[in-house]
């Protein structure tokens, strides 16, 4: 009786294990150098997985479940171990329990800048960080890969060994997909979710692990990138340029004093647009190269106007070329009421060019209206 309760303890018939860390990755059945019975009992609990491995070389994976190994089930250990015609003795083989769950909430982040070519910027150095989540789907390349014959594989571990290759992947994924940095910089969410189907194929193919979602928290890159996003979001902002300009210009005419040196620029170029479409609207010959005169002498007048002698030529250039009139100047020059010049020019005899609530007329247009 001594000697049979001696030969049972040299065998294992019942191979289990049950997890209760929640971060073990993979673990090895502790044999403690006994030998595996004859239809011994194998269980594998859900998340779980069970590779056999015999001499080096990766045997029969079994899933959740009780499985009795005997020669019908263990076909591949059954054929590295030659048995031809069954087995009945006892054998020795690792097992290896995988947990095949999700890990969620695991780091990832560049510990150098990686660089990213963007048509726009060209060369762009760029720190990125975030989290992803993971599960084991391939038991023996992940423990050929990643874990190798270690007695207890945890996540540690495993976050030590992968982040670096994650990181690796992450780059050349990003660098394959071509998302500009703007994109990069600004859209964290769609990054991940873009960059998902072409990281998974890689982890797969080399680790034997799937990543369930990729989540990119941060991405910084260089202060002078920052601007041009900033300028970027500023026009996005603005919209139309052509009305932004127009809005500015009004603003520094309202300001007291013309807004400086800006304001009288504002002033002297609007001056200049209403002029030629007075012009061009009435007609009158010449128009097109008053337009370029106008053009010529408001160019130097606005970079006059940033000194005070520069607004001054730039004030009297404009006035001689422009040569506007009110009503009330022109019934000065013509000796008569200035009621009968606003009667002319509601009846259509006089042109003039209607600006808020009051009329403006060109000297061209006064002596046009002379000569008829």
């Amino acid at each position: 009786m001594a000697i049979i309760d001696f030969l049972k303890k040299q065998f294992i018939d019942i191979i289990e294990w049950t997890d209760d860390s929640r971060d073990t990755l993979s673990y090895r059945f502790p044999d403690e150098d006994k030998e595996i019975k004859n239809g011994a009992q194998l269980i594998v609990r859900e998340s779980q997985v069970a590779q056999f491995v015999y001499l080096g070389e990766f045997g029969d994976t079994f899933g959740p479940g009780k499985h009795t190994l005997t020669t019908d089930n263990i076909p591949v250990l059954t054929r590295l171990k030659s048995w031809k015609y069954g087995f009945n003795s006892p054998f020795k083989a690792d097992v290896y329990y995988l947990t095949t769950r999700l890990f969620t909430g695991n780091k990832w982040g560049t510990s150098n800048p990686i660089m990213l070519r963007d048509d726009d910027f060209g060369i762009v150095r760029a720190r990125a960080f975030g989290t992803f989540d993971f599960k084991i789907v391939d038991a023996k390349l992940f423990l050929k890969e990643v874990a190798g014959s270690d007695q207890n594989f945890r996540l540690d571990e495993f976050s030590d060994t992968m982040r670096s290759r994650i990181v690796s992947i992450f780059s050349d994924a990003l660098a394959s997909s071509k998302i500009p940095v703007l994109d990069v910089a600004s859209r964290y969410t769609e990054l991940g979710e873009a960059l998902l189907p072409l990281i998974n194929p890689v982890v797969a193919g080399k680790y034997g692990i799937q990543i369930g979602s990729f989540i990119v928290e941060n991405v910084s890159v260089p202060p002078e990138v920052e601007q041009a996003i900033d300028k970027k979001s500023s026009m996005a902002a603005v919209g139309n340029l052509n009305d932004f300009v127009k809005y500015q210009m009004a603003k520094g005419m309202e300001a007291p004093g013309g807004g400086g040196p800006a304001g009288m620029a504002s002033e002297l170029a609007v001056g200049f647009a209403i002029a030629q479409q007075i012009m061009q609207q009435q007609g009158i010959p010449g128009a097109q190269g008053a337009q370029g005169a106008m053009g010529a002498q408001g160019a130097q007048g606005a970079q006059g106007a940033m000194g005070a002698q520069g607004a001054m030529g730039a004030a009297g250039a404009a006035g001689a070329a422009l040569d506007l009139l009110s009503p009330a100047d022109v019934a000065k020059k013509l000796g008569v009421p200035e009621a009968d010049v606003m009667s002319i020019i509601s009846s259509g005899e006089l042109a003039a060019k209607k600006i808020g609530t009051s009329y403006r007329i060109t000297r061209a247009a006064l002596d046009k209206y002379l000569a008829s």
